[in-house]
């Protein structure tokens, strides 16, 4: 493991919701540690009786973020315990002590394996999951949905904080306290994700209209009254959702690594994933007769959307090759839940965008030590992410006349955790900026 980019790792994992059976009680409690990765990272393993009498195991990095991420497998044979997180490739092998109060053990990521020794944790010697300066309300958004809204207070304009594809507002908990000085700080966790309701990924819930719906719903609620958006990853469709139907709502946007595809679509280079769902769409209307001119729909597919996804396809093929393989393993056993896929699925086109904009990006990612050891891969994926993400920040720079587009290289997706001061000098500019 590279131990000063293992935190953005598990960080960019640590909100996937899933449980282990355990294969005795007398693991059950909470078992703290701290792992050798940088200045060291605490980490709390807890494992709670459940009802039918078996158990379920929550991994915690709690230095990085109170949410927690599944172990999907634990079993003790004697006195040795083993479980597995098959979402960041990790696994924990340990012996535990004969008076049951300690484990001791090695904690293997990718292959590199790191001493990690837990501690029983008491009553008074626990450590919080949770030590962020919030209060937690749910919101009503929907029929049987609400959604878990974060309020850091602070004084100014109201700021809401929008997480990634599967992290909750906690996220953010080390980075909004650095923004109540000048600001009021807020956090949504979407639909499907950490405490709030997950309505079954079918019938549009998932769509990016139907989640900056929720969004505008909170506004609302909270009578917030023209707020600054902050969006990070795939949050940037909400963001553009908002601001293409409903801009009078808002005063400005933060894209944090957000303005890909799904946020701002370029015409001039298309998106696989937008592009291939329009073409679904058109084909299943043509096959269904669904279309009063299907011959001017036909003509259509062969002259346009055809066309259009070669070049996508095209472009996806350069990508793949120049990724090292080491990434395309990990990415490829990374399980996607029904829900992220019913995100990724209620993509849509936003090209009109009108609002006061400030978009970060990362050109290109640190991606960490997935990469390995092979600088001629790295270089060439580095190259490869120039071009593309570089086309993607100067399209978004050329198709929103409003927008600040900040490009800082090598920094990790997560730009608010792997560049904080840049990120938080940037914010505070924009903001000051607004009337």
């Amino acid at each position: 493991m590279n131990i000063k980019v293992a935190p953005l790792i598990l960080a960019a994992l640590f909100s996937i919701a899933a449980h282990a059976q355990v294969a005795t009680p007398n693991l059950v409690g909470s078992w703290q540690g701290t792992l050798a990765a940088g200045k060291g990272l605490r980490v709390v393993l807890q494992v709670a009786k459940a009802d039918a009498g078996g158990g379920q195991a929550t991994l915690y990095s709690i230095d990085q973020s109170p949410e927690g991420i599944p172990v999907t497998s634990i079993t003790l044979q004697g006195s040795m315990l083993t479980f597995a997180i098959t979402a960041i490739s990790g696994a924990y092998e340990g012996t535990v002590s004969a008076d049951g109060n300690s484990i001791q053990g090695t904690w293997t990521q990718f292959k590199n394996p790191l001493p990690l020794t837990f501690q029983r944790a008491t009553k008074e010697t626990a450590w919080p999951t949770d030590s962020s300066p919030h209060t937690v309300q749910f919101v009503t958004v929907d029929d049987n949905v609400k959604l878990e809204v974060l309020d850091w207070g602070g004084s100014g304009r109201p700021l809401v904080l929008l997480a990634g594809l599967g992290n909750a507002a906690h996220v953010f908990d080390k980075f909004a306290p650095k923004l109540t000085a000048t600001c009021h700080v807020y956090g949504i966790t979407r639909r499907g994700f950490g405490a709030s309701s997950a309505p079954v990924p079918a019938n549009g819930n998932y769509s990016a209209d139907r989640l900056g719906d929720d969004v505008l719903a909170v506004l609302d609620a909270l009578k917030l009254n023209h707020p600054v958006l902050a969006g990070h990853s795939i949050a940037g469709e909400e963001l553009s959702s908002i601001a293409t139907r409903h801009p009078e709502k808002v005063a400005g946007l933060i894209y944090l690594d957000a303005g890909y595809g799904y946020a701002f679509y370029d015409r001039s280079h298309g998106d696989l994933t937008a592009d291939s769902i329009e073409l679904r769409k058109k084909l299943e209307q043509l096959a269904q007769g669904m279309v009063p001119d299907q011959t001017a729909l036909i003509q259509e597919l062969l002259q346009t959307a055809l066309p259009r996804l070669q070049t996508d396809l095209q472009e996806k093929l350069k990508d793949l090759q120049a990724t090292p393989k080491a990434l395309l393993a990990v990415r490829a056993a990374a399980p996607v839940s029904p829900i992220a896929q019913a995100i990724m699925a209620g993509t849509q086109k936003y090209t009109n965008i009108r609002v006061p904009v400030l978009a970060i990006f990362a050109v290109p990612h640190d991606l960490g030590p997935v990469l390995g050891k092979d600088p001629a891969a790295r270089a060439l994926h580095e190259a490869r992410e120039t071009v593309t993400v570089g086309a993607q920040a100067d399209a978004f720079e050329k198709g929103v006349p409003s927008a600040r587009v900040v490009r800082l290289p090598h920094a990790s997706h997560y730009v608010f955790l792997s560049n904080e001061a840049d990120v938080l000098r940037e914010m505070n500019a924009f903001l000051a900026s607004l009337p």
